[in-house]
């Protein structure tokens, strides 16, 4: 039997609330690594131009701001 074939076999006795993370990781396995690498160029070169990328807030502000406080 090939690797295919019980990985196959194997995946037929996945309970079903376990597929998605089955689902998620062969997902990754087979994503696209420069669509991946040029998403997070893309995401990075947005930061690097964020005016508020710098700013800082202390525990106590953020407390607030989120009704923690």
């Amino acid at each position: 039997m090939s690797e295919r074939d019980q990985v196959i076999a194997l995946l037929n006795s996945v309970p079903e609330n376990k597929i998605g993370y089955v689902l998620a990781y062969l997902q990754g396995l087979t994503a696209d690594e420069e669509a991946d690498d040029a998403f997070c160029r893309q995401l990075y070169s947005r930061y690097q131009k964020d005016p508020e990328k710098d700013e800082s807030f202390t525990l106590e502000e953020c407390k607030r701001e989120w009704g923690l406080a």
